[in-house]
């Protein structure tokens, strides 16, 4: 049986040495006064140094003084007082007639044995490029949030042109037929406006509904109600937010059950009333009402007849995985979205 004979202290560390030397990661050997005993080439060829010329210098006095850093130095002491090791930590490295480098070091204390002292052995990686990569990728994702918003400030006002043109066109025609659906396109084309507003001013994807569905139900009456005094349009709603795409559409569920309600609810002239919307969370789910205190289900003009809004709503509806219920509202009529 061949037994191997280990080897000597100091043959141990001529072979560590000569490993580090030899190493493809910048790599530095320092002692316990933070001499440097070995450089493997690619730490001097990455920092411009030339190969054995630092060997025996202390790191403070490499180049004019740029490694000499308080936070590194003691970083240093805590490593070879066995109390801690030196993990990614990040610092510029400043040197004449060079740019700033951003460099990563990590450091472990190297115990050889023998009654020898221990080392250092510091890894330095220049991350320069990637930190600059990152920072052109912060910014544009900034400029790309600026552009969105812009754009959707520019959507927002095309929606209203639109709305507008679909408003006088309305007041122009004779049909009453034609008039009525250029309404109710005026009507859906300004809830989308409304959520565009919405999106223009947050700053993630998520929108405040309480706002949102005030400022719907303002606009649906601004343009649908002619006397304030007589039919008023009201929006409650707690503190929830939604994402982009489901307050589309909740807005569009919204917009179609409360037209509804304005077209069916008070047939007479005369007859005034109230319509209510709200909005609230219900543990993982939520629910949406639109209520009124109408004639009631089956005695509106139209009623019993469903329409394109109600093909719309049940639509959305399933497309959110929520259900829709229509009841009595004694008096009026109540429609409630669930999710559960």
């Amino acid at each position: 049986m061949e037994f191997i004979t280990p080897l000597r202290p100091d043959a141990a560390a001529s072979l560590a040495l000569a490993l580090i030397e030899s190493s493809q990661a910048p790599l530095l050997v320092l002692d316990d006064r933070f001499v440097v005993i070995s450089a493997s080439a690619s730490f001097c060829s990455a920092f411009g140094i030339v190969p054995r010329a630092i060997e025996g210098i202390a790191l403070a006095k490499i180049g004019n003084g740029e490694w000499d850093v308080p936070q590194l130095n003691a970083l240093l002491r805590a490593t070879l007082a066995n109390n801690a090791a030196v993990e990614s930590y990040e610092m510029n490295l400043v040197r004449d007639g060079h740019a700033t480098a951003c460099v990563s070091i990590n450091a472990q204390r190297l115990d050889l044995g023998g009654g020898q002292q221990p080392m250092i052995a510091m890894t330095v990686t220049d991350i320069t490029s990637a930190r600059l990569a990152a920072k052109l990728k912060d910014e544009l994702v900034q400029e790309k949030q600026i552009l969105l918003r812009e754009l959707q400030h520019r959507v927002a006002n095309s929606l209203q042109i639109i709305a507008s043109v679909l408003m006088q066109s309305a007041r122009r025609v004779q049909s009453e037929e034609t008039r009525t659906h250029l309404y109710s396109a005026h009507n859906r084309v300004m809830s989308i406006a409304t959520l565009q507003k919405q999106l223009a001013i947050t700053s993630n994807d998520e929108v405040e509904l309480r706002p949102y569905l005030k400022q719907l139900c303002d606009s649906i009456g601004a343009s649908m109600i002619d006397d304030a005094e007589r039919i008023s349009l009201s929006s409650t709603a707690d503190d929830t937010k939604a994402t982009a795409n489901v307050s589309v559409s909740l807005g569009l569920i919204v917009t179609e059950l409360v037209i509804n309600a304005l077209k069916h609810a008070f047939p007479e002239p005369e007859q005034s009333g109230s319509v209510t919307v709200d909005y609230a969370a219900k543990g993982e789910g939520w629910s949406l009402t639109v209520k009124d205190d109408g004639v009631g289900i089956g005695n509106g003009d139209g009623a019993g007849t469903p329409g394109l809004g109600t093909g719309i709503v049940d639509a959305l509806a399933k497309q959110l995985g929520a259900t829709v219920t229509t009841s009595e509202n004694e008096p009026g009529t109540k429609v409630s979205v669930e999710h559960p």
